[in-house]
């Protein structure tokens, strides 16, 4: 099917692609073929091909808040990143391509004299991604300024979703396991002195530098935070932070991060998220809830130590 697949579409799918190479963990076995629209129509035409012929997709952004199991993934990865990344500003209205970069998006933002997306800034995934799981940082999330999201069906028709209809909530959406693929954000900003913006643009990421293990691969903070407490303090009062399992480190740095030291599996990572839950749980009687999102195949044996 998925030679099939490549007679149909003008752009080329890489077959076995290692998906290592496609998230910041640097983790992650082969997805059986791997492709990257150029542009809209490109991708309706495959996800309307993919649907014609019954091969299961999977949409990536910039795989910076995903785990990649050590089996891969079965049938098409389609990646966004480095696509339909445009943005359109009129006014205090900004309207942008899914593929778009966060941080992209933050700077082009305020050099337009426009405020509301500086905490996004240091964020390392795609406004898709960050829409999809209400990303925020550092008191902002995207819920404060998304009006609207058009999504694609798996059959390539476009719908349309006020911000009410997204239900956003902490790290989550409603388009989450809903079967669509985000397409373009619009965003109401507020105007905003450009000098004062980026101070405080830099001031985040200096925080973020002295904070984050950001010299190691990783997916970002891996457990969400529970409610009256945070996650780092809970995993380092645990006496976890340094835990390795294989080449899966819970980092020195910042204990709810896990980093990969050398050449860490899926396997040794999920490992290490189960020990570190059960431990946290046992030593202080809070349940951590997974943030990073885990996807392909070996994944619930690897849960095991």
């Amino acid at each position: 099917m998925l030679q099939e697949l490549n007679r149909r579409l003008s752009g080329v799918l890489r077959f076995n692609e290692p998906m290592s190479r496609h998230t910041s963990f640097r983790i992650g076995g082969p997805a059986d073929a791997l492709f990257v629209p150029r542009d809209l129509g490109e991708l309706k035409k495959c996800l309307k091909e993919t649907h014609e012929l019954g091969i299961p997709v999977t949409v990536i952004g910039n795989g910076s808040n995903l785990l990649v199991c050590d089996g891969g993934i079965r049938g098409l990865v389609i990646k966004l990143s480095g696509t339909l990344d445009w943005i359109h500003i009129s006014g205090n209205r900004v309207r942008a391509g899914c593929g778009v970069l966060l941080s992209t998006l933050a700077y082009k933002a305020v050099e337009a004299g426009l405020g509301g997306l500086e905490f996004a800034a240091g964020i390392p995934g795609t406004l898709g991604g960050g829409v999809i799981m209400n990303a925020g940082a550092y008191g902002g999330e995207m819920k404060d300024v998304v009006t609207s999201v058009r999504a694609l069906r798996p059959t390539g028709e476009e719908c349309d979703f006020s911000a009410a209809e997204m239900s956003f909530g902490y790290r989550r959406s409603s388009m989450q396991n809903s079967g669509l693929y985000a397409l373009e954000v619009a965003m109401e900003l507020q105007p905003t002195n450009k000098e004062e913006s980026l101070a405080v643009i830099r001031d985040l990421n200096d925080r973020r530098k002295a904070k984050q293990p950001l010299a190691l691969p990783s997916a970002g903070s891996v457990f969400k935070r529970p409610e009256g407490y945070y996650a780092g303090p809970l995993i380092e009062k645990a006496g976890l932070k340094g835990l390795r399992i294989g080449d899966a480190e819970v980092s020195t740095v910042h204990a709810n991060f896990i980093v990969n030291v050398g050449n860490a599996t899926a396997a040794d990572v999920l490992a290490l998220i189960a020990h570190v839950r059960d431990t946290v749980y046992r030593e202080s009687g809070v349940m951590l809830e997974q943030e990073v999102k885990v996807i392909g195949e070996q994944c619930e044996e690897e849960y095991h130590v």
